[in-house]
């Protein structure tokens, strides 16, 4: 992204209000004070993790984590693109942020040049949540039912679409309800205007909901079921199985065969001061002891537990640190370059769509999906989202 230092002090600049990475701010152990980051709403798995993070910070190295807690994907990553604050504790949305598709195919988005820091592998597991009294025992089961959708929040909508495909169905088979964020979807289930929701094991509305009249249920996806997963993995490739432990109804006694990502993600930007992303890598593992039992999913932040092959790159300042603790392989290293490189190119194909004489919204939208999967298959690169 900014690859000058010009443009990157620009940038850098209009954020001294945040207190972000400039000559004049507020430093403590090696991070700005107070550290700024976005979270998921109020009342999330995600947003609980963030608190104890900010506790231990606090309590261990005096610096006061300021959370922006945001409904959706758009609200969580403006600030962050717009350098209102350091770090975003992201979900799935970050990818797609990277890969320029859904609510960041539009005209004011684009293509973004993310960074990981840290992937959060838990315990816990976002999965899709159904009201008991609702009969939905199945993925199948949920024709015809009604089903939770978030506004700019594509990493959500398009996990409730892979549970759907691996029941074989689609958003035309079920009941559409719009919701304005993610705990707003929660409630949503516990007062009835809807039947299911992707909601996290350990998340208020999945303990509410699990306490309501209603009840509890989770459909499982069974590892053993090629076709669906064939099915669902043609929808979201960055999904693999995972058995959940810890939740609501979940322990090692009675485990979830169920799928998707890491969650919460770590971002920055690539422009972001490596040596400002080196300490706050460093400071969350040297932490972890102390935030790890701090919320229910917390746990996944763990050294041993990062994935550092996946599906968009890691920051040069992370890099460091996970290579002086050894733990960097070539593999890791080939992926980085092949995930910047998959940025640069999406990048460089979003300049020709900018460049290109496309004044209806919707035309140009549909104009990007087309160029964008052309650049992508061109290259032999994975092509997910053709269409939104």
């Amino acid at each position: 992204m900014l690859k000058d230092s010009a443009a990157r002090a620009a940038t850098l600049a209009g954020t001294v209000a945040a207190g972000v990475l400039t000559a004049g701010a507020v430093w403590a152990a090696g991070l700005p004070n107070p550290l700024v980051a976005t979270a998921y709403d109020v009342g999330s798995n995600g947003y609980s993790q963030a608190v104890a993070i900010g506790a231990a910070f606090k309590n261990e190295r005096g610096i006061t984590l300021r959370l922006l807690p945001g409904k959706n994907d758009v609200s969580r990553q403006a600030p962050l693109r717009e350098g209102k604050v350091h770090f975003s504790f992201s979900g799935i949305g970050g990818y797609y942020s990277q890969e320029g598709a859904f609510v960041f195919g539009r005209r004011d988005w684009g293509p973004q040049a993310i960074r990981i820091l840290l992937l959060n592998h838990a315990d816990t597991g976002t999965v899709l949540i159904t009201a008991k009294d609702a009969g939905i025992k199945t993925p199948a089961d949920l024709k015809g039912k009604r089903v939770a959708w978030v506004a700019g929040a594509p990493a959500l909508n398009m996990s409730v679409l892979a549970h759907l495909r691996f029941g074989n169905l689609t958003w035309d088979d079920v009941k559409r309800v719009d919701f304005g964020g993610y705990a707003a979807s929660q409630d949503g289930l516990v007062d009835n205007q809807v039947d299911a929701a992707y909601v996290n094991t350990s998340a208020g509305g999945t303990f509410k909901l699990d306490a309501s009249p209603r009840g509890l249920h989770y459909p499982p996806l069974p590892h053993d079921d090629a076709e669906a997963w064939k099915r669902l993995q043609e929808v979201l490739p960055y999904y693999s199985k995972m058995t959940i432990t810890k939740g609501v109804q979940v322990s090692p006694e009675h485990p979830l065969e169920a799928g998707g990502g890491p969650y919460p993600l770590l971002i920055a930007y690539e422009a972001q001061d490596a040596d400002a992303v080196y300490e706050m890598t460093k400071t969350m593992f040297d932490l972890y002891p102390t935030y790890k039992d701090g919320s229910p999913g917390a746990e996944g932040w763990a050294l041993d537990r990062q994935k550092f092959v996946w599906s968009a790159p890691y920051h040069e300042g992370a890099v460091r640190y996970y290579k002086e603790k050894g733990v960097w392989t070539p593999e890791a290293q080939k992926n980085n370059e092949d995930m910047v490189a998959r940025q640069e190119l999406l990048q460089a194909t979003w300049k020709e769509q900018l460049a290109a004489d496309t004044k209806d919204e919707e035309a140009f939208e549909k104009a990007w999906m087309k160029r964008r999967a052309d650049a992508l298959q061109k290259a032999g690169l994975v092509t997910p989202f053709e269409t939104w």
